[in-house]
C-alpha cells in the first residue's frame, strides 16, 4: 500500500504484507502452539484480547514492534472528521454476555480491539458503548505553528482548516507531502490520563493511494486525511509527523518520528499486522 514515489516499489507489497504479519507475530511472541495459552490467559477477564488483526502505519525503524493502529475517517456534511466507530451490539461469549464494537470495513474485521494496548484498554472512550459523538478535536499544546495560531483546542476538526495540504510545509522535511495536526478521539468529559492522542495527515500522497483501489484505503480514508492512534507500541510515548528537526538525525524528517527512543513509522506505508490485544477490565 505504499505510493508509487515511496522508497518501497509497488511491485513489493506483498512481500511487506508477510513481513508485516509474520514479523510482529514473532516480535510479540506469538507462535502456532502458543495462540491457546495467549487466548486462555487473556480472555477470561474482561472483554476482548488474543490476536488480532489491524492496519496500521508501519515501523520502519528503532525498537518499536510493529505500527501504530490506524483510525479510519469519515466526515460529515458540514466538513467535520469523525473517526468510525462500529455499531455496539451484545453478544454472548463463554457463556456470558458482553458487548463489541466491530464491523467489517475493507474487507476486514474492525473493532475496538485494535485499540487495546499500551493501557488504551482501560480508557473510557474504548468502551464499545460509550457516550462519545466520535468528532476528533485539536489537542491542547500542539507543536504546529498553524495549528496554535489558527484553532482552539477542543475545537472539531474541518477540512477547510487543511486547505493547503497540497503545499504546506514548516522547515522539517520536504514541503507538500502533507498537512499534520494532532488531536483526539472519543475522550470528552473523561480524565487526562484517558485521553485517546490521535495524529492527523492530509496528503496527496494518500490519496493517491486510495484512488488506486485499494479496498482498505478507500474505505478507512478521505479526502486525503489518515489518522492513526498516536501511541508508541515500543513504550506508549506520544510520537508525531515533522514535529521536531532533530528527526532528520535519524531519517525520519519525512515520516512519524518518536524522540524518546528513535522509533519511526511511515505513514505512506499502511500495513496488515497483528498484535496481542489485552481485554477490557471488568466493568465495575
Amino acid at each position: 500500500m505504499a505510493d508509487a514515489d515511496d522508497k518501497y516499489p509497488e511491485e513489493s507489497g506483498r512481500r511487506r504484507f508477510v513481513k508485516g504479519v509474520v514479523g510482529s507475530a514473532a516480535l510479540t511472541g506469538i507462535g502456532t502452539a502458543a495462540a491457546a495459552s495467549i487466548n486462555s490467559a487473556t480472555a477470561p477477564t474482561g472483554a476482548g484480547g488474543g490476536i488480532i488483526q489491524y492496519f496500521g502505519v508501519e515501523n520502519t525503524a528503532g525498537p518499536a514492534p510493529r505500527g501504530m493502529p490506524q483510525i479510519p475517517i469519515e466526515i460529515d456534511d458540514e466538513g467535520f472528521l469523525k473517526g468510525v466507530w462500529p455499531e455496539p451490539e451484545t453478544v454472548t461469549e463463554q457463556g456470558r454476555e458482553i458487548t463489541v464494537a466491530e464491523m467489517q470495513l475493507g474487507g476486514i474485521t474492525y473493532s475496538s480491539e485494535w485499540f487495546q494496548y499500551c493501557g488504551v484498554q482501560t480508557y473510557p472512550g474504548v468502551e464499545p458503548d460509550a457516550d462519545q459523538d466520535n468528532f476528533l478535536r485539536y489537542s491542547g499544546s500542539p507543536p504546529y505553528e498553524w495549528q496554535q495560531e489558527e484553532v482552539e483546542p477542543g475545537d472539531k476538526v474541518n477540512v477547510e482548516d487543511f486547505s493547503d495540504y497540497e503545499t504546506w510545509g514548516n522547515g522539517i522535511g520536504e514541503s507538500g507531502l502533507g498537512k499534520p495536526a494532532l488531536a483526539t478521539w472519543r475522550s470528552q468529559d473523561v480524565p487526562a490520563s484517558g485521553t485517546m492522542p490521535v495524529q492527523i495527515i492530509r496528503s496527496p500522497r494518500i490519496q493517491r493511494m486510495a484512488d488506486r483501489g485499494d479496498e482498505w484505503l478507500s474505505a478507512s480514508t478521505e479526502e486525503g486525511f489518515l489518522a492513526n492512534l498516536n501511541k508508541c507500541t515500543h513504550f506508549c510515548c506520544v510520537p508525531g509527523f515533522k514535529t521536531l528537526p532533530d528527526s532528520a538525525k535519524f531519517g525520519a524528517a519525512n515520516e512519524i518520528y518518536c524522540q524518546c527512543h528513535q522509533s519511526v513509522y511511515d505513514p505512506f506505508s499502511i500495513v496488515q499486522l497483528s498484535f496481542v490485544a489485552l481485554p477490557r477490565p471488568e466493568d465495575n
